[in-house]
């Protein structure tokens, strides 16, 4: 299949899982269309409001296909939208979780950078080991790993090639929530329901205002925030929020 997608519209919550274990959930041309088409069907969903990536165990990816790269394929890797794997590059509205529950190496660690949290089991690793192989980690990840972890210490990184432990992403805090092998989903579902108890809408603007503005100059970071204010007050959501309050009960959100 190279890409699963299953979507609950209950929880909100949309899974989305490379299956290709037989290649280390390597990413090729299949792998690269399924998370882009699942990216759109989330985008265009209004039931969905936060999405979990994943791979199936015991890797979670090994990243470019290297297969494809030798055929001289490697275009089939990149969609219109999204880039390497339809995602490093793609514009999205709502919440990413990467669950990792085994190796995340090269194009691996740079689908993580893309992500907006990440839930990592003890089985994971983490590393850019592209310069090993005398090329250069082109996804994204020498310039995000450093707006992720210090700067040092993503330099260490891009430069030895190295493998390092889920803990040590932690202990970084490239890494969200720490838990045991084999938990990773779980734990990212339960980190996405601590997001959906939330109005949608406020949620991914506040996503927007952090990814915008956390770099920019206060009067910049001011417009911005600013912007998104004005545009969440104009929300139903934000009606039945203050009326769930006086209420004294859970509010409804309807994403409008």
């Amino acid at each position: 299949m190279g890409v699963l997608y299953e979507a609950d519209p209950r929880t909100h919550v949309a899974l989305i899982t490379i299956d290709r274990p037989e290649a280390r959930n390597a990413v090729n041309g299949e792998v690269a269309t399924g998370i882009e088409e699942a990216l759109d069907r989330i985008e265009a969903d209004d039931d969905i409001w936060v999405s979990i990536l994943t791979g199936t165990p015991p890797v979670f990816s090994a990243g470019a296909d290297l297969k494809v790269v030798g055929a001289g394929k490697d275009r089939e890797m990149r969609t219109r939208k999204g880039g390497f794997a339809g995602l490093i590059r793609r514009e999205r509205t709502k919440p990413l979780i990467a669950a990792v529950d085994g190796p995340a190496l090269a194009g691996g660690t740079e689908i993580i950078l893309a992500c907006d949290l990440v839930v990592a089991s003890t089985a994971a690793t983490f590393g850019l080991p592209e310069v090993r192989r005398a090329l250069v980690a082109g996804g994204g990840g020498l310039f995000r790993l450093g707006r992720k972890i210090p700067i040092t210490i993503a330099m260490e990184w891009a430069l030895t090639g190295e493998a390092y432990s889920a803990t040590r992403a932690y202990e970084l805090g490239l890494v969200n929530e720490l838990c045991e092998p084999g938990e990773a989903v779980a734990v990212a579902r339960k980190l996405a329901e601590r997001i959906t108890v939330n109005a949608p809408l406020a949620v991914q603007y506040s996503r927007q205002v952090v990814l915008t503005a956390t770099s920019l100059p206060d009067s910049e970071a001011w417009q911005i925030s600013n912007e998104a204010t004005r545009k969440v007050g104009k929300t139903n959501d934000v009606k039945e929020g203050v009326r769930a309050f006086i209420e004294k009960r859970p509010p409804k959100w309807t994403a409008s």
